[in-house]
């Protein structure tokens, strides 16, 4: 039985968090978001010839692996790092861009008034990162051995977790009786420790519980 191609076994996927189609690329600070929502989320691959339904178009020239090149080396800070490989197919070539998961988050593109911005993979489109998940990629870097407090707003937010899917930052302010700047720090610091992490729902960021024993951090009493 005849398998089937490495790229056409990625078509049939569909794009998703992951994978995302290209007919061409004409645009490097477009492209940049997406190289920085792969970098700051699990990383992804771009076919880039191929088109939204994918059928595919292929590459005319070698202007989209520069224009890649220049995405990374000109529009994203830090610069993020990819791999390309070309296939034949059919006659016609696709761009295989491949970003891996990124260790010095948060990346940023310029948004449409060339401000730099973070953005994050959700399905199979970009979206913004928003403050919380900002100030935990910084924090990340110095979380080793923290011991995290155990504060009234924490334990509220745990016990909540406990018997809810997920919480966003406005129910938080509300059940623990707190400002926003205080949920946010908080937030942020539980993500930074790998106690919570967040997923997208009804377009707005929530924040459910992660289902690892071992990354629970250790608690002081506050």
């Amino acid at each position: 039985m005849k398998k089937d191609h490495p790229i056409e076994a990625l078509i049939a996927q569909g794009e998703h968090q992951q994978l995302d189609f290209k007919f061409e690329v004409s645009d490097s600070k477009k492209i940049a978001r997406t190289l920085s929502a792969f970098a700051n989320t699990d990383g992804g691959r771009l076919l880039i010839g191929v088109k939204d339904n994918g059928n595919i178009a292929g590459v005319r020239s070698e202007e989209e692996y520069y224009m890649i090149e220049a995405a990374s080396t000109m529009y994203t800070r830090p610069s993020v790092p990819f791999t390309a490989t070309r296939w034949n197919l059919k006659g016609k070539t696709v761009l295989e861009v491949y970003i891996a998961p990124g260790n010095k988050k948060p990346y940023t593109a310029p948004d449409k008034d060339d401000k730099y911005k973070a953005y994050i993979r959700v399905a199979d489109e970009n979206k913004l990162a928003n403050e919380v998940l900002l100030f935990s990629w910084k924090k990340m870097e110095r979380v080793d051995g923290l011991l995290f407090p155990l504060t009234r707003p924490v334990k509220k937010i745990l016990v909540y977790l406990e018997s809810h899917p997920y919480i966003n930052i406005k129910q938080f302010c509300r059940i623990a009786h707190i400002n926003y700047y205080t949920a946010r720090n908080i937030l942020s610091d539980l993500i930074a420790v790998n106690t919570l992490t967040y997923r997208v729902v009804d377009k707005q960021i929530v924040y459910s519980m992660v289902a690892v024993k071992s990354s629970i951090p250790a608690y002081a009493e506050k």
